[in-house]
């Protein structure tokens, strides 16, 4: 794992102690910022959380209860991510956080509004 820069107070083993819900939050987190940053025209503010977001997606990568059933997935969310820096893509950005949220059931049902059912 290469030197952290954003989060330097923050080990591979201290992120491993995080649950995986309380992962895709943190990651979610960046990614809410990002696109606040991007609904107030503040491109340089995304490219921040962006970043923030690869590091912490990195480290994700790196926690070993990921390898056995997303690793694959995880790696292709990182190389969206990258796209997102480059293109601040405000609908991609929707899409990226949630299929983010699909990776851990407990994080979907907490960010993911519920539709209302329709009586009859």
């Amino acid at each position: 794992m290469y030197p952290l820069v954003l989060h330097p107070n923050l080990s591979p083993e201290k992120w491993s102690a995080y649950s995986s819900t309380q992962q895709v939050l943190m990651i979610a987190n960046e990614l809410n910022r990002a696109l606040n940053a991007l609904g107030i025209n503040r491109p340089e503010d995304a490219e921040k959380a962006y970043e923030r977001a690869m590091e912490l997606t990195d480290l994700t990568i790196e926690d070993s209860r990921w390898r056995s059933n997303s690793l694959k997935e995880l790696l292709r969310f990182r190389e969206v991510l990258s796209e997102l820096y480059l293109y601040k893509d405000m609908e991609m950005n929707r899409m990226c956080l949630a299929a983010l949220l699909s990776f851990d059931a407990e994080a979907w049902n907490m960010l993911v509004p519920v539709e209302p059912v329709a009586k009859n």
